[in-house]
């Protein structure tokens, strides 16, 4: 998951000095006022997000799969510890009776 994540910030890095390079050069308008790096970070978020949907697909079906194998351990432990909670719980209910 990490380096998915180091991957979308370095997309975004990419596209934010590459949106940086086109408005000094002015060919993409420098936003109104004092919104100058307000721009551009928001135009370089626009364009990383559909970038990385496409360019970062197999790393991120990689970390979702260690993710959902991550849950299913979680919830395998619940289970056991469920089931050890019952067990200890009839035992006890057997010797009060």
């Amino acid at each position: 998951m990490f380096r998915y994540t180091l991957m979308r910030l370095g997309v975004f890095v990419g596209c934010f000095l590459a949106v940086w390079g086109l408005v000094a050069v002015g060919i993409v308008p420098s936003g109104i006022g004092g919104s100058y790096w307000l721009w551009i970070a928001l135009l370089a978020l626009v364009i990383s997000a559909p970038l990385s949907f496409v360019l970062l697909r197999g790393e991120r079906d990689r970390a979702s799969e260690k993710i959902v194998a991550r849950v299913d351990r979680a919830k395998a432990n619940m289970e056991a510890n469920r089931s050890m909670e019952d067990e200890a719980d009839d035992a006890a209910r057997a010797q009060g009776a």
